[in-house]
């Protein structure tokens, strides 16, 4: 089979496309799936670049990707609930080496759900990790309620876009921080306050809010545990706890690792499909330029997601 790999650690150019690739065999508690489409997100830069080879050892070369949707092509042994033909959507194997950017690949069925009925496979590819992430944050960890507030930092981005919409439905007031190119596009998502990062400096603009959604990390992490009230939540993908600040300023802090269940895409896929979660595909490439995708990932500022079609 096809598949994009890593042959080394580094920039665009480590990234190739393998005509040769031995089609992956499902465990117990997997499936193989047909890929349709898979999605790039900053976690396969890192992985390309080699930031991640402390704590992920990769036998080289190595298929990158972790967002997933096609067809289920074979059950994998005490598998239940799937069947062969069956259209899903969610997570392979991207911290082993083993993933989506590939005709075929191997997912737990625990993270595995139902492709929403009313998208495409290019756009249900977009939603796993980025779904899962804002929903995570916003409902598990800090469990918003209608009337409260919350800063979602990059709001144009895949994660933070889906956040402005959730905590939208959730019947939240929205700030988000975002480029000047981008502020019409998150007012349509249902910002409330727009604050263009490029000009501007949140911190002495907003206050008392009840939740900090951050994905950016460094300067913009420590700013934002001055805008919370005491007692507010601070959920971070970017940045470890700073405890002199979260004492400075009473505030409880969640750096949070996405977990992605079929219980989540379940609930994402509901959302879609009832019109309350749209997402935006920036841009489409094909799989014999996914090392264009994951480059457009890391320089392109893309509005939404970046996904890799895989089957026409």
């Amino acid at each position: 089979m096809k598949a994009a790999q890593i042959v080394k650690y580094g920039g665009k150019e480590v990234l190739k496309l393998n005509d040769n690739v031995s089609k992956p065999k499902p465990s117990s508690g997997q499936v193989l799936v047909e890929v349709y489409a898979a999605a790039t997100n900053p976690f396969d830069v890192k992985v390309r670049e080699g930031l991640t080879k402390n704590y992920i050892k990769l036998k080289l070369p190595a298929t990158l990707g972790g967002d997933v949707a096609g067809k289920i092509a074979e059950l994998g042994e005490g598998v239940k609930g799937f069947k062969i033909g069956q259209a899903v959507y969610g997570m392979a194997n991207a911290a082993g080496g083993q993933g989506s950017y590939a005709e075929f690949t191997a997912v737990k069925v625990e993270q595995l759900a139902d492709k929403p009925r009313s998208i495409d496979f290019n756009t249900a590819a977009a939603l796993p990790l980025a779904g899962v992430s804002a929903y995570q944050a916003l409902v598990s960890h800090m469990q918003l309620r209608s009337g409260q507030k919350i800063l979602v930092h990059g709001g144009a981005g895949g994660i933070g876009s889906i956040a402005i919409q959730i905590a939208k439905e959730l019947g939240v007031h929205i700030a988000t921080t975002i480029r000047a190119a981008d502020m019409e596009y998150v007012k349509q998502l249902g910002a409330n306050e727009i604050i263009n990062y490029e000009t501007q400096d949140f911190s002495t603009l907003i206050k008392d809010y009840d939740a900090v959604f951050d994905t950016v990390g460094g300067e913009t992490n420590k700013k934002s545990y001055k805008v919370l009230k005491t007692g507010g939540i601070l959920v971070s993908m970017a940045a470890q706890v700073d405890e002199g600040l979260v004492n400075q300023y009473s505030i409880r802090y969640l750096h949070q690792s996405t977990k992605v269940t079929n219980e989540r895409l379940k609930k994402l896929a509901n959302l879609v499909d009832a019109g309350k979660l749209k997402i935006n595909v920036d841009q489409v490439f094909p799989l014999n330029k996914a090392d264009e995708a994951l480059e457009y990932q890391k320089t392109g500022h893309p509005k939404g997601k970046v996904v890799i079609q895989v089957k026409t």
